[in-house]
């Protein structure tokens, strides 16, 4: 397959009625690993902000259970579009993911930031360290799975399109970044989680290129150091470096779309698997678009912890 045939077959797709298509190929053939690692960053941020970081921290579950907790965060957004979201099993995973979190008192101001960081964190990586750039089909895709995504967990107020995922991004993070112990703790943790997959005498220096790709604001508020110029330099000349190598190789085969390795599930998983021991005690709510008009509230989320 031409190293450009399936961006064709992208551009030849309608980015209102099939940009769970165009998503699916984005994130499964043409960027796979840079869609992750995007969206690791996406975790990152979150970070920056205390009022979250606090309530992870509260949790414990990244200390407890960090590579869980990573995998099953990738794997519940890999199978609510797996077999397009408006599928019965789409519609189980963002039923699983509102039984989660609903269990906790979260404005709807973090819910929307930490949407957006989905959004936005894949497209700027992709941006800067891609094979190649992003057309507008598929930078579209991204925010319409991202609205969907929005609407199916009861969110308000999500944005229409990209330009407004990215303003809600960038003026929350203005208004909301700042240094909180709890941000350090669950940044470490998390990225404990990420680098395990290093030998260990190496696991210091990727730590120190993680850093180096991060921005100055965001380390600032997760309470970690500015990496030296030369070392910013060296990661993103060889991130740069990987882009151009990637562009000369051959597509990712039609049957062969890139499918999550999970650590933490060698032999698969099922959706029940997915969330923390408490998740299939609590109850399972209907989808805002299942609520009948003027049904019942939904019941008040207990107290964090």
């Amino acid at each position: 397959m031409g190293r450009y045939r399936r961006l064709r077959q992208i551009e030849r797709l309608d980015p209102e009625r099939d940009h769970e298509r165009i998503f699916w190929l984005l994130t499964q053939y043409e960027f796979p690993w840079d869609y992750l690692q995007g969206v690791s960053v996406a975790f990152l941020r979150d970070y920056g902000v205390p009022r979250i970081s606090r309530l992870l921290d509260r949790t414990q579950e990244f200390e407890r259970a960090g590579r869980k907790r990573y995998d099953d965060t990738v794997l519940i957004a890999y199978e609510m579009v797996r077999e397009g979201m408006d599928s019965a099993h789409g519609r189980d995973t963002v039923r699983r993911l509102n039984r989660i979190h609903h269990r906790y008192r979260i404005p709807n101001e973090d819910y929307l930031y930490v949407l957006a960081t989905t959004v936005v964190g894949p497209k700027r990586w992709i941006d800067r360290y891609g094979w190649r750039p992003l057309i507008p089909a598929e930078v579209e895709s991204l925010a319409r799975v991202g609205r969907r995504m929005g609407e199916r967990m009861g969110i308000s107020g999500v944005p229409e399109d990209y330009a407004g995922f990215e303003r809600l991004h960038d003026a929350y993070e203005r208004a909301m970044f700042a240094f909180d112990p709890a941000n350090r703790r669950v940044a470490a943790a998390t990225l404990r989680t990420v680098l395990d997959v290093f030998p260990r005498p190496v696991r210091p220096l990727a730590a120190r290129v993680a850093l180096a790709v991060l921005d100055e604001p965001l380390l600032g508020a997760l309470g970690l150091p500015v990496q030296p110029r030369w070392l910013r330099t060296v990661a993103h000349r060889s991130l740069r470096a990987r882009a151009r190598l990637v562009r000369l190789l051959p597509a990712r085969p039609d049957r062969w779309p890139h499918r999550p390795r999970p650590r933490s599930y060698p032999f698969g998983w099922t959706l029940d698997d997915l969330g923390p021991h408490w998740a299939a005690e609590r109850p399972l709510l209907p989808l805002p678009d299942e609520q009948p008009p003027g049904g019942a509230a939904r019941p008040r989320p207990e107290a964090d912890g």
